[in-house]
Parts: C-alpha cells; sequence; structure tokens
C-alpha cells in the first residue's frame, strides 16, 4: 500500500470512530432522558425519539427519519450540561 492510501485510512478510521462515539453518547443520553421523563420500558434512541415526538409534536415517521447529527443540533441545549457515563 502507498504511504498516501495508508493515511487516507488513518483518517477514515478516526473519522468513524468520533461518529461512533458520538452516536454512544447520543444514546447513552437517551438513557438520561428516559429517566428523567420517567418513561416505562424505553431506552436509548427510543426515548430520545418519544422526546422528540412529545415535546415537539413531530410524526414518529419523520423523528426517526432526523440523522443522529441534526438530532444532537435539535437537543444540543438539553445536553449542554450532561456529562457521559464512564465506559
Amino acid at each position: 500500500m502507498s504511504s498516501d492510501y495508508e493515511k487516507l485510512l488513518k483518517v477514515r478510521k478516526r473519522h468513524h470512530d468520533a461518529l461512533g462515539n458520538l452516536n454512544y453518547m447520543l444514546e447513552c443520553f437517551g438513557d438520561t432522558l428516559s429517566k428523567r421523563e420517567k418513561y416505562r420500558g424505553i431506552d436509548g434512541m427510543d426515548a430520545i425519539w418519544l422526546y422528540l415526538i412529545k415535546t415537539y409534536h413531530w410524526t414518529p415517521a419523520y423523528v426517526k427519519s432526523m440523522s443522529h447529527e441534526d438530532i444532537r443540533f435539535v437537543l444540543s441545549q438539553e445536553m449542554s450540561n450532561w456529562t457521559q457515563p464512564e465506559k
């Protein structure tokens, strides 16, 4: 493999690792939302979707079609003082 190609692969790997961590944090925030909102039997992304549906009166189809990036943006204020749980 060429050196440039190896660098590209490393950049891609770091990008996807970071994206995966952001998605993991979002799902953990869903667990926090579930506890705060007293949802029963719902956690992670399901809790986030339910929260968005109830808070903004968006349809389930719309909420589930949103990218994780857009959901993080919409929840940015709620997440501002939240800290990720220890892994």
